[in-house]
C-alpha cells in the first residue's frame, strides 16, 4: 500500500457529507451548547438532523419539583431542536445523574441508530479531561459502544436484529477536535437556540457563553479562512477499536 493511500485511510471522514445525523445529548441542551451552529449548518445544507435525548433533566432545577421541570425541559428541547432543523426527537427518559450503566444504554441508542438509518452520530466526547458529569461520559462512551456495535445482527443477544453500520461519529465538547466546521453564518442560531432553554440559562450565563464561544470560535476557525468555527473529533469505525494512534488522528 503506497503512502497516498495510508493517508486517506487515516483521514478523518467528512462530517458534512452526512444526510442523516443523530444528535445524542445526555440532557435536554447539550446538543445546542455542544454542536448547535453545526447543527443548523447541517440543516440548512439539507441534512435530515434527530435528536436522541438520554436523560430526562428532571434534576435541572433546584427549585422546581422534577416532574414540572421534566415537563418543562421536553417542551424547550424541541422548541430549540425545531428551530436548528430537527426533524425528529427520541427520548430514552432515564433520571438526571442516571444510576444505568454504559451497558444498558447502549441497546437503547443503537435501536435509535437502525430506526434513523444515520450516517453520522453527534455526541459529548468521553475522553474530555476532567469531565466530572457521568451522564456526559456515560452518554459518549455508550454512543461510542452503539457506533461499533449497530451493524452486528446479533446484538443485542437474544434475537436477530436489522443491523446498520454507522461510519462517522462525531465528538463535541472536545479538548482534540480534529475536524474544524465553518459555523460563521450559524453561530447565532447557536446562541439563539441556547437562549431557548429558559429554565436553564439566564441572561448573564448566556452573555458569558456567547462571550466564551465567540472567543473559542474565533480561536478555531484561525488561520483557516473563516472567521467562526466549532470544533469536533471526527472519527471512522477503524479509529475506534484497537488503535493506537487515534488520539493523533
Amino acid at each position: 500500500m503506497d503512502e497516498n493511500k495510508i493517508k486517506q485511510m487515516l483521514t478523518p471522514p467528512d462530517l458534512m457529507a452526512s444526510k442523516r445525523v443523530l444528535c445524542v445529548q445526555p440532557h435536554p441542551d447539550d446538543n445546542e451548547v455542544g454542536a448547535g451552529a453545526t447543527i443548523a449548518k447541517l440543516s440548512e445544507q439539507g441534512s435530515e438532523v434527530y435528536y436522541l435525548t438520554i436523560t430526562s433533566g428532571d434534576l435541572g432545577g433546584s427549585n422546581i419539583e422534577p416532574e414540572e421541570i421534566k415537563a418543562i425541559r421536553a417542551k424547550e428541547t424541541e422548541a430549540a431542536g425545531r428551530y436548528l432543523g430537527t426533524k425528529e426527537f427520541y427520548s430514552l427518559e432515564l433520571p438526571d445523574n442516571m444510576p444505568q450503566s454504559i451497558e444498558e444504554l447502549v441497546p437503547g441508542i443503537i435501536e435509535v441508530i437502525r430506526d434513523v438509518r444515520a450516517d453520522a452520530i453527534l455526541c459529548p466526547d468521553p475522553w474530555l479531561p476532567y469531565e466530572a458529569h457521568a451522564d456526559h461520559r456515560k452518554t459518549g462512551y455508550a454512543a461510542a459502544q452503539a457506533f461499533l456495535m449497530s451493524g452486528n445482527a446479533n446484538y443485542p443477544r437474544g434475537k436477530r436484529n436489522s443491523p446498520w453500520e454507522v461510519p462517522v461519529i462525531a465528538f463535541y465538547f472536545t479538548a482534540n477536535p480534529n475536524t474544524i466546521i465553518d459555523t460563521t453564518a450559524t453561530m447565532e442560531k447557536k446562541f439563539a437556540a441556547m437562549a431557548m432553554h429558559k429554565s436553564q440559562f439566564d441572561e448573564n450565563i448566556l452573555e458569558l457563553y456567547r462571550y466564551y464561544f465567540t472567543m473559542k470560535g474565533r480561536q478555531l476557525a484561525q488561520g483557516k479562512g473563516f472567521e467562526m468555527g466549532e470544533g469536533f473529533k471526527v472519527m471512522s469505525r477503524l479509529f475506534m477499536h484497537c488503535f493506537v494512534d487515534a488520539v493523533n488522528i
